[in-house]
């Protein structure tokens, strides 16, 4: 991690994929303010770590708390170098059957607080001269996500603009990557009612190599990173098939994920 990365915020930063890119921050040396709905689980995170972790306790789907954490990335006082937009979360199941109040929520979480952060963030940089902005897509963008059709929306937004973003800024002190794992063991699948056994075990990344993939990508200034040969060949397919085949292959995967037959 390059010496200019001072200082990371780190959204979601309580468990999974965002816990480890807290842990692999600090030992690089960064800073760290880490964000997440979970109070004491930042704290307990905090007092683990040999890093100077200020605590920013936020619901990022409430406006108050998502103005808190834009202030912060506007801050000049201990300057934020490094985001890392990683809250959100995901469901399965058809459309027309699931609550659409957790469908709109996930919309504010994975896109409108991205966004608004991701905003923030570059504004502050820019003015700054140096920076950078990891958004945490997924695999799911890359097709249409049947079952799934919120969150591989939201994902799908996420690659776009991401990638749109990076191009915009090229040629200034600020880079923005996108990260795009695959299936990734977390609390995701709990908190999606993804029942245990579904996904196979090869099918499945650990967090650590995936934060590792991404600040090694993210050092050598890729636009993309997506850990792993699967889901690289995964990409590489979505990219060439025609989405009337590949919202067919993903409509029968996510089917069990919502475990429908």
């Amino acid at each position: 991690m390059s010496s200019r990365i001072e200082r990371a915020l780190v959204t979601g930063a309580s468990a999974g994929i965002g816990e480890q890119f807290a842990r692999q921050l600090a030992r690089r040396g960064v800073a760290l303010t880490l964000v997440a709905r979970r109070a004491e689980r930042l704290e307990e995170l905090a007092g683990q770590l040999d890093a100077d972790v200020e605590v920013l306790p936020a619901d990022l789907t409430e406006p108050g708390d998502l103005d808190r954490v834009e202030a912060r990335l506007r801050a000049e006082d201990q300057p934020v170098d490094l985001l890392v937009n990683n809250a959100g979360f995901g469901s399965y199941g058809a459309l027309a059957e699931l609550d659409v109040e957790p469908q709109a929520r996930m919309v504010e979480l994975n896109v409108t607080a991205l966004l608004r952060l991701s905003h923030a963030a570059v504004g502050a940089q820019l003015a700054r001269g140096r920076g950078g902005v990891i958004n945490v897509g997924s695999t799911a963008g890359f097709q249409p996500d049947p079952h799934a059709a919120t969150y591989g929306a939201t994902k799908s937004f996420v690659r776009s603009f991401t990638e749109a973003l990076a191009e915009e800024l090229r040629g200034t002190p600020v880079r923005v990557m996108l990260l795009a794992p695959g299936f990734t063991a977390t609390e995701f699948q709990d908190v999606a009612d993804i029942e245990p056994g579904v996904l196979p075990r090869l099918a499945q990344m650990t967090p650590e190599p995936v934060v590792a993939a991404a600040l090694r990508d993210f050092a050598r200034g890729r636009t993309v990173s997506v850990p792993g040969t699967a889901n690289t060949l995964m990409q590489l397919g979505a990219d060439v098939v025609p989405s009337s085949v590949s919202r067919r292959i993903s409509g029968l995967v996510h089917r069990r994920f919502a475990g429908t037959s």
